[in-house]
């Protein structure tokens, strides 16, 4: 109730009426308390995917906010503004189609980072500029186009020089950012374990150390002179600027973080060598972004873990455990996607992660069937391979999306690529076939063995399911006979009840 003694009771249930006619104001309230309800983890149906993709989608964007009340309330209920973008891009090799496709990329990196495309623009150069990246008087053309559709950024496909950025956004006025950038700044937004937000961080850093912009001398922090050389007369500059104090902060912060990224390596090297300790095989899922590799894990172990048709939505790997259709255990790793031209950076702070990939006895290598490119996504993930020393690891291509993709590409993909398999992770076409093929893959234990185990030690028997395989098992009056092939230490322990 209002303390104004002119305000009539009429007046209030009226203003209570205009109120509650704001349509989006009542929507955008109750969107918003559902989605608090579902965060809340109440429902124990809900798989941890199901929560991270729920309290993913609480923060939700908005097309435009203004001062209007309704929009005020929907900044409360934790709502952003869509940044409003324009793609800029140099194509320099290939097709107009290889030109578009990267294009397209961008376009999604960029509403996947939360941006409405605008407008997108592509120059014909030998070579980008190395002022301005595209071309003095495409930069006048972007210019206007800036200014007639009210962008709020620039994004360039490609990673740009200090010097351009700074040239870029002198003429433009407006933000521009790179497509290293852009990539950093999603991996910021979907990181959640300690270490793939350390891991982030430092990539950020390493990004950010070569583009601090400072003022020069002016912001000097400390006295030059006997301290600094004792040059004496005519020698004593003016200390340590702002931009040298920052570049030191990052620096102390980088050394800072991979001192914690060292140990949280430790952690996972531990775990790994105590799977290769008990000879369990591993897998991993490896692939272009938005490929499936989620889906695909999700389909063969159960797993549950998040699923989004998004650019990098994954970026925690996933370890499950899961058995062959003789008993045979198993691991099976979703890892973070690549894309075309990732970042340096990325690959330097996720190469601990990335080890996954390079200890495995076996990589399925998912590809988008449905995507315009296919081809191109295999290139690019093969040259990351290469980066990080997977590339001499045995490899299975697992065609995903069989149920939208072109039955003309997929006769073509797995004519190009005979070690392959075609399935859809969404309707479960095909996964007997990748199973099958999986198994064959897997390393098999190399020493044969016939033995005679009392009753008394199931415990071997047990471990001779899991870790080997088995011919033949007969229980008599003696015990369990047993005949296959193990690796060398189980078959050691063996040795004693050997028939």
């Amino acid at each position: 109730m209002t303390n104004n003694p002119d305000f009539s009771l009429a007046d209030e249930l009226e203003a209570t009426a205009d109120w509650e006619d704001e349509d989006s104001w009542v929507s955008g309230y109750a969107d918003a308390e559902d989605t608090e309800s579902t965060v809340d983890g109440d429902d124990p149906e809900l798989t941890t995917g199901d929560q991270d993709l729920a309290e993913r989608y609480a923060l939700r964007r908005v097309a435009g906010l203004s001062t209007e009340l309704h929009d005020i309330t929907e900044v409360e209920y934790r709502q952003l503004r869509l940044e409003r973008v324009v793609l800029v891009g140099v194509w320099t090799e290939g097709t107009v189609e290889d030109a578009e496709n990267s294009m397209a990329e961008l376009a999604l990196l960029a509403e996947t980072a939360g941006s409405e495309v605008l407008d997108a623009i592509y120059q014909r150069r030998g070579k980008p500029d190395p002022a301005t990246y595209v071309g003095r008087g495409k930069v006048d053309g972007l210019r206007e186009i800036v200014q007639a559709s009210g962008a709020d950024t620039v994004i360039c496909d490609g990673e740009l020089a200090p010097s351009q950025l700074r040239n870029l956004e002198d003429r433009l006025k407006v933000k521009v950012v790179d497509r290293t950038a852009l990539i950093l700044d999603i991996f910021a937004q979907h990181a959640k374990s300690k270490e793939g937000q350390a891991q982030v961080e430092l990539a950020q850093l390493n990004y950010l150390k070569q583009r601090l912009r400072g003022w020069g001398g002016n912001l000097s922090r400390q006295v030059g002179g006997r301290a600094a050389g004792g040059a004496g007369i005519g020698g004593r500059g003016p200390g340590e600027t702002k931009i040298e104090t920052d570049r030191r902060r990052i620096n102390t912060k980088i050394a800072k973080l991979r001192r914690e990224l060292a140990e949280m390596k430790g952690t996972r090297d531990v775990k790994r060598q105590e799977r290769r300790r008990h000879h369990v095989p591993s897998v991993a899922i490896a692939g272009y972004t938005n490929a499936g590799k989620s889906s695909l894990l999700n389909r063969v172990t159960d797993a549950g873990v998040l699923i989004e048709d998004a650019l990098f939505a994954t970026l925690d790997p996933t370890t499950r455990r899961t058995t062959t259709e003789d008993g045979r255990v198993y691991t099976v790793t979703d890892t973070v996607g690549f894309v075309r031209h990732l970042p340096h950076q990325l690959v330097e702070a996720f190469r601990s992660t990335l080890e996954e990939v390079a200890d495995a006895d076996l990589i399925l290598h998912v590809v988008d069937g449905s995507h315009p490119d296919p081809e191109g996504q295999i290139a690019a993930v093969r040259e990351v391979f290469a980066e990080i020393g997977a590339d001499k690891v045995a490899e299975i291509i697992v065609i995903n999306k069989a149920d939208a993709a072109d039955p003309m590409v997929l006769a073509r993909l797995t004519q190009r690529e005979p070690h392959s398999v075609v399935v859809s992770a969404r309707t479960g076409e095909g996964i007997p076939a990748l199973l099958s093929m999986l198994e064959g893959e897997l390393p098999r234990p190399g020493v044969e063995f016939a033995a005679l185990l009392p009753y008394a030690r199931g415990d071997l028997v047990n471990r001779l399911h899991q870790n080997a395989e088995i011919d033949s098992l007969e229980h008599t009056g003696d015990g369990t006979v047993v005949r296959g092939r193990a690796h060398a230490d189980l078959a050691g322990e063996l040795a004693p009840y050997a028939l």
